[in-house]
């Protein structure tokens, strides 16, 4: 049995004091409803979260979802795995699914970062390193990263330029998606001009902390063209993980988890790099992007600097990647991100990208990323 999406939503990202966590949930609930042929909110079973509760003034945040979207009494439960938590909702709703024991299933991935200090958010990201032995040294986010590009730097010559490549880029598509938190264009220079975060990185090379919601509707095989002619199969799942401690690490210009969890899901879908026609992947920061160019099998180890100089990742290259603007240019509303990729595969998919569509895109990926690597989760989707 085959699982299928068959509804998608999304809500504008961005700084949005106009809404509560359940009302983003909602924006992006009632347009998956909408995408959707007939379907109701009596026909989802159940409906899973994407949330780092964290976050939230409000605790336990199923509960006032569910209540919120008229779902009371269909069952709701939470996943977390940091920035990878809407992947891990769809992985767990694609499992309920193929068990039998639910046949339509919502992910909604929701989160309202803004309720907290930019300083406050630091710290928590900071504490997503092991508490132990690293987070005591007042370890960060971008200092992590910035760790990952300076070795990347030296074992394989990688440059700033080539890293704010994957800023102008994906600031490029991101001024034709209207969900995304910045909508200009931006140049090499202006990036490179910015203002330094933790070296090499300047603000560019940084996506930006954001509220935000999507939602997919998964269905069983026998009942997803009850609700859609255009059905996207789910074929290939990907989940990995590796050490906490960024010590224990073979290297730090790769993720070990992003090539395992691209081994397993190649392989159950039955593809390899070639054959993937549109990715969206984890551009937390710009050297993100390049490591997943090489983690992925798009292009050989070292070589993720050259991939972007030379446009590969480009509508009209050999992968497009981020075709929606990324982390980068939507914004990184983290419990959320997984779903929101998940939309824009499955728009491209479909044909519905319009000025953003790849031309003959029949299989896309996804490549979501938690913490700083701890987890990782790839989904391959084919029309």
């Amino acid at each position: 049995m085959r699982v299928a999406a068959v509804g998608i939503g999304h809500g504008v990202f961005g700084r949005r004091s106009d809404a509560n966590v359940q009302e983003l949930a909602f924006e992006a609930f009632r347009e998956a409803l909408r995408d959707a042929r007939n379907l109701e909110r009596k026909d989802i079973e159940a409906a899973v979260l994407g949330s780092v509760p964290e976050y939230h003034k409000q605790r336990s945040l199923g509960g006032v979802i569910a209540e919120y979207l008229g779902l009371n009494p269909k069952a709701i439960w939470l996943t977390e795995c940091a920035c990878a938590s809407g992947s891990a909702a769809i992985r767990t709703a694609y499992m309920a699914i193929k068990s039998g024991m639910h046949s339509v299933v919502a992910v909604i991935g929701a989160q309202k970062m803004t309720e907290l200090t930019t300083p406050e958010i630091l710290a928590l990201m900071g504490r997503v390193g092991e508490v132990q032995w690293e987070s005591i040294f007042g370890t960060t986010f971008p200092g992590y990263y910035a760790m990952f590009a300076n070795a990347h730097m030296h074992r394989w010559g990688t440059t700033r330029e080539q890293m704010a490549a994957v800023a102008v880029k994906n600031h490029y598509y991101g001024s034709m998606n209207k969900y995304a938190m910045f909508q200009k264009p931006v140049t090499l220079e202006k990036c490179l001009e910015s203002d330094p975060v933790a070296y090499p990185f300047g603000i560019f090379d940084c996506c930006a902390n954001a509220d935000g919601a999507a939602c997919v509707i998964l269905a069983s095989e026998e009942r997803a063209r009850e609700f859609t002619d255009e059905p996207v199969w789910l074929e290939g799942l990907g989940c990995a993980t590796t050490s906490m401690s960024v010590l224990r690490r073979p290297n730090h210009w790769s993720l070990p988890s992003a090539r395992e969890a691209a081994r397993q899901a190649y392989k159950q879908a039955g593809v390899g790099p070639r054959d993937i026609k549109v990715a969206d992947v984890h551009d937390c920061f710009t050297i993100a992007e390049i490591m997943a160019y090489e983690d992925l099998g798009f292009c050989e180890e070292g070589k993720g600097g050259k991939f972007i100089e030379e446009k590969q990742s480009y509508i009209g290259g050999a992968h497009p990647v981020n075709v929606d603007g990324g982390l980068k240019a939507k914004g990184h509303p983290i419990g959320t991100t997984g779903v929101s990729m998940t939309v824009e595969i499955v728009k491209q998919l479909r044909g519905h990208a319009e000025k953003r569509q790849v031309p003959g895109a029949d299989i896309g990926l996804t490549h979501n990323v938690g913490g700083i690597g701890q987890y990782c989760f790839v989904h391959i989707w084919r029309r």
